[in-house]
């Protein structure tokens, strides 16, 4: 898969996976232990995983946006 492909892919994976966590963890005390375990902790390392995946993917803007050089005058 080429590497735009999966950029443009990624970011609704990781919004898909923020929401499950954001829902999973309004609603912890209506659903039961089993569930919560697979989609709150389980699904979290996911998203982790992903997240990662996509700080990776994008390291070159990372680099340019906030590790600048610094002129050397200053």
């Amino acid at each position: 898969m080429k590497r735009n492909t999966v950029l443009k892919i990624l970011p609704p994976i990781l919004a898909l996976l923020m929401l499950n966590q954001i829902t999973t963890g309004i609603f912890r005390f209506d659903i039961s232990k089993e569930v919560f375990g697979f989609a709150h902790r389980g699904v979290g390392l996911l998203l982790g995983l992903v997240a990662l995946l996509h700080l990776v993917m994008n390291w070159s803007w990372v680099k340019t946006s906030y590790f600048k050089k610094k002129p050397k005058g200053r």
